[in-house]
């Protein structure tokens, strides 16, 4: 298939080379269960996945013992959310998160709400950025949690998540972050930080495996099991460890730990470069802060065209997004622009680029090209 240029990062990555060749062996050669205490093919791969635990931890600054492997993110982030509510069920609740999180963490919030928890959705401004005063303002006796991403997924916009977790710290409350799309990309550490979500599929490993950190040696308590059946990763999430999975995490995370920094500075020249080539047109406009955000994202808004045509048409040679890879086919504006303050017309008009380990000048200079030839063709009709 002639394939479009990516530049679709944020919804995921392809897997490295390294990464495919580090997990081809545990489809085959060892192939054990890695809870197969009592014979060899069991202990290679019990082996395997420490040392991938112990990579991925390396990555976030974690002990091995605080990592559990999850199949994702969206599990990641159910686990801590409804097992911090369950772990609380015979008290009062209240949860503070945001109104531009991804689905998987509002959707599991209105879950417990259904259930009885009391939660405050936090405004953000037209960048996209929380009042961290208006977060301490709402904390009440009875809040359990402070839920915010690291970085936003469709903006790239850079939470304060160091401050937030000295107020999560003052006031005793657990916080969660959702760091999906900062891991590997941007030095993240988990001091001050319970709980932790991310996936190997966004920093060049496979799909269908993910971690949550959860914090050792403190008072405030863990989530409790969303999965039961054999008592796998501690208790914290029952069934069969996907090892190959997980050896191409690991793999993922140590080339993350030796790459992303250098990758960072040469993606945010080349992002740089394609919004001075766009925004030179009339209409044309940027969403979300530059003064804090991730090098590799930008999302901008095209006024005067219809967005799903836009859409359509842009991804016949360059492969984008209108917002997150779980909602990009709706036609309906991203809830992230909406809370943002633009207009629903302009919201449904715009387009996420987001860079990546393949992505080159020339795929860039043929991006800007295509999306002003576009734009000429829906703006002359």
């Amino acid at each position: 298939m002639n394939y479009p240029i990516y530049l679709d990062y944020n919804a995921t990555t392809p897997c490295t080379e390294e990464v495919i060749a580090a997990m081809l062996p545990y489809f085959g050669v060892h192939f054990g269960n890695a809870a197969s205490k009592s014979h060899p093919h069991g202990w290679v791969a019990e082996q395997a996945v420490e040392d991938a635990r112990e990579a991925v931890a390396q990555l976030i600054g974690a002990k091995s013992k605080e990592l559990i492997f999850t199949s994702g993110a969206t599990e990641s982030l159910n686990l801590a959310i409804k097992g911090v509510f369950e772990q609380f069920s015979s008290e009062k609740q209240h949860y503070i998160t945001c109104q531009t999180e991804h689905k998987a963490v509002l959707d599991s919030m209105a879950e417990i709400q259904r259930r009885g928890a009391e939660v405050t959705y936090l405004p953000v401004n037209a960048d996209g950025e929380v009042d961290l005063s208006r977060l301490e303002q709402n904390i009440q006796p009875h809040t359990k949690m402070i839920c915010l991403m690291w970085a936003n997924n469709e903006t790239g916009v850079i939470h304060p998540v160091q401050e937030i977790a000295q107020i999560a710290d003052k006031h005793g409350i657990i916080f969660l972050t959702d760091a999906v799309q900062a891991v590997g990309k941007i030095p993240v550490n988990t001091n001050g930080i319970h709980l932790l979500a991310f996936s190997a599929h966004k920093m060049y490993g496979p799909k269908g495996v993910g971690a949550l950190y959860v914090r050792h040696n403190h008072a405030l308590p863990k989530p409790l099991a969303q999965l039961h059946g054999g008592g796998h990763e501690k208790g914290f999430r029952s069934g069969t460890l996907n090892v190959p999975g997980i050896v191409g995490f690991g793999k993922a995370a140590q080339l993350r730990n030796q790459e992303m920094n250098e990758e960072a500075d040469r993606l945010g020249k080349l992002r740089d470069v394609l919004e001075s080539g766009l925004l030179e047109l009339p209409g044309v406009h940027r969403n979300g802060s530059i003064r804090h955000r991730l090098a590799h994202v930008s999302n901008l808004s095209f006024s005067g065209v219809e967005g799903e045509e836009l859409l359509l048409k842009v991804n016949q040679r360059v492969a984008v997004s209108s917002g997150s890879a779980c909602t990009s086919i709706s036609p309906k504006p991203s809830h992230v622009l909406q809370a943002m303050g633009i207009a629903p017309d302009l919201g449904r008009a715009s387009l996420r680029f987001s860079l990546g380990k393949n992505t080159n000048t020339s795929d860039i200079e043929t991006c800007i090209v295509w999306v002003k030839k576009t734009l000429e063709v829906l703006w002359n009709r």
